[in-house]
């Protein structure tokens, strides 16, 4: 993007040209917050596919009476794929590949970083005497989950399945051999 270009949109925002009208319908495409050529149902798709990834992960959760469900796990995945869309299509650096590379890399770094705190607090220290952590695998999925919601908002469609079938696998078929592995520690530790 020119130099002049973005310095005409800075002065757009400063002056409150692109600022919606009181009482008037705001047209975002023309307003220069979004590109012209975006397509609304295409973002639409992207966030719903989020949701709906995310809700799917949190049905194993609910299921398994964890504290992290259904709409936790959908509203991880959407807000990762808010903040990506948001950046993806912010108009001063959707023109410049270069930029919306750097600033794209640092949205996910900053995403899966902070999501990161959010399954920490889903890890607990146990009582017992072996000073167990639980929780680790909601703060696993937690993270997977915000994950996918990328993945959904940037379109690549066949990791986002791949990613969910993995996940599912991970957290449905293996569950009984996570149980047999912890029956046989407790027997050993008896």
């Amino acid at each position: 993007m020119e130099a002049s270009a973005a310095l005409s949109y800075a002065g757009a925002l400063a002056s409150n040209r692109l600022a919606p009208r009181a009482g008037a319908e705001h047209n975002f495409r023309m307003s220069g917050v979004l590109p012209s050529a975006v397509d609304l149902s295409d973002i639409a798709l992207r966030l719903v596919a989020a949701v709906v990834v995310g809700m799917i992960v949190g049905l194993d959760r609910e299921w398994r009476g964890r504290t992290v469900g259904i709409r936790t796990l959908g509203l991880v995945s959407l807000g990762s794929a808010l903040v990506c869309l948001a950046t993806i299509h912010y108009a001063p650096i959707a023109v410049d590949v270069a930029a919306t590379s750097r600033v794209i890399q640092g949205v996910i770094q900053g995403v899966m970083t902070g999501i990161g705190f959010i399954g920490a607090g889903a890890i607990l220290k146990s009582q017992r005497p072996q000073q167990q952590a639980h929780g680790l695998t909601t703060a696993a999925t937690v993270w997977v989950t915000a994950a996918l919601g990328i993945a959904c908002a940037l379109a690549t469609w066949m990791i986002v399945l791949i990613g969910i079938g993995l996940t599912l696998i991970v957290l449905v078929l293996l569950h009984p051999i996570d149980l047999w592995f912890d029956r046989h520690r407790e027997d050993q530790g008896s």
